[in-house]
Order: C-alpha cells, then sequence, then structure tokens
C-alpha cells in the first residue's frame, strides 16, 4: 500500500484533544487521523448518492430519513482503532 505524507498545523488544545482521543482508542495519531478521514469522505460519498436520489425521486421526506438512519444505526458496527474500519 503506498501512502502520502501530509504535514497539518492545528490549534494546541485541538491537538492535545486528538492525541487524547488517539491515545484512548489505542492507535497512532495517523491512524486516527485516516480513520476520520476516511468516515468524512464516507458522509461525503453518502451525500452525493442521496443527492442524485433527491434529484431523480424528488427529496427523501423527513420519515424516510429517520427510517434510514434507524435502519443504518442497526445495521452498522463500530470498529474503534482497526486497519482500514468501515
Amino acid at each position: 500500500m503506498s501512502v502520502d505524507k501530509f504535514s497539518i498545523s492545528l490549534d494546541a488544545e485541538l491537538a492535545d484533544s486528538v492525541r487524547a482521543a488517539a491515545n484512548e482508542q489505542g492507535v497512532s495519531v495517523s491512524t486516527w487521523f485516516a480513520d476520520a478521514a476516511q468516515a468524512q469522505v464516507r458522509r461525503r460519498n453518502l451525500r452525493a448518492a442521496l443527492d442524485a436520489v433527491a434529484a431523480e425521486d424528488g427529496p427523501l421526506s423527513a420519515e424516510e430519513i429517520d427510517s434510514l438512519i434507524t435502519a443504518a444505526r442497526q445495521t452498522s458496527q463500530v470498529i474503534l482503532g482497526a486497519e482500514g474500519a468501515a
């Protein structure tokens, strides 16, 4: 697997919170950021998919959204700090 290195700057308080979160999960800061980035990409892709559905079928109703969220929560697994976590 190839990797790209990033250099980022964070407010000191946020940096401390990130280090603490990574430590609590037993992962490196790099893994913690990769997991966070992966979650953001999934949210972005989900938003694009929902927008595509809305363009074809019209926007989802509040009830449809609640139903989808409930179904997702029932079938989701939270895996902290796992390589390739979904």
